[in-house]
């Protein structure tokens, strides 16, 4: 509640010519995708999630090459709203995915905030290509027969498996993430750290074995970073 006051105090103070208040600390500045990360980044996507035209806006404006696709619902708690087909980002995958509109936001904010910073921080070059496992499956939590309906029920997660280098070298958080070189594990770490600034759920090994092979990142109703 202090941040939103004083963000709003900001704005204010700026529409009476006091002083410029930049888009990213300006809570009813649009969204960009290359702002500085600030205290109002997490609001700004959350909104996207009820606000389909901005969030579509924002998508344009990035580097992600994508379509946006028709809504479709199913009685069983899976579909899709507010979708769209990525094709590619700044990086490429090994395959194309359905994603909703403000996870593909995130991930197009952690790959252009996190991902590659570390990857030049920490092994000196850029990451070139992503291995990913899928975005929707029709299935609940874990696999189980019961419980509660996954994010990737309704394309609101993704799983990453492993991160090719510049220089053809992968990455992977099965054999990296407890691996022999700490330059590896010190950027598979740096990843999962930093992806929990933008998505709602970061999960990788250290949460169940389930995870020791990907890192799983979704947009869902809780908060969890492990």
């Amino acid at each position: 509640m202090a941040i939103a006051l004083a963000a709003l105090a900001a704005v204010a103070l700026a529409g009476l010519g006091v002083f410029a208040v930049p888009g990213y600390l300006n809570p009813f500045a649009p969204l960009r995708i290359d702002d500085p990360v600030g205290i109002l980044t997490r609001m700004k996507i959350s909104r996207l999630e009820a606000d389909g035209p901005q969030c579509r806006s924002v998508l344009n404006g990035s580097k992600v090459v994508h379509r946006a696709l028709p809504d479709r619902s199913g009685s069983d708690g899976c579909g899709l709203s507010n979708g769209v087909d990525v094709e590619r980002s700044e990086v490429a995958f090994n395959r194309g995915f359905v994603a909703t509109c403000p996870l593909t936001v995130a991930w197009a904010m952690f790959e252009t905030h996190v991902l590659q910073e570390a990857a030049r921080q920490h092994l000196g070059q850029d990451v070139v290509r992503v291995v990913q496992l899928g975005t929707y499956a029709c299935r609940n939590i874990n696999h189980s027969a019961g419980g509660r309906r996954s994010q990737h029920a309704t394309a609101n997660a993704i799983d990453v498996s492993a991160f090719i280098l510049a220089d053809g070298r992968q990455i992977s958080v099965l054999d990296d993430w407890e691996g022999g070189d700490p330059r590896r594990t010190a950027f598979l770490r740096a990843v999962r750290d930093g992806a929990c600034r933008f998505f709602d759920v970061v999960l990788g090994p250290d949460y169940n074995s389930a995870h020791r092979d990907h890192f799983h990142f979704d947009m869902g109703p809780f908060r969890s970073c492990r």
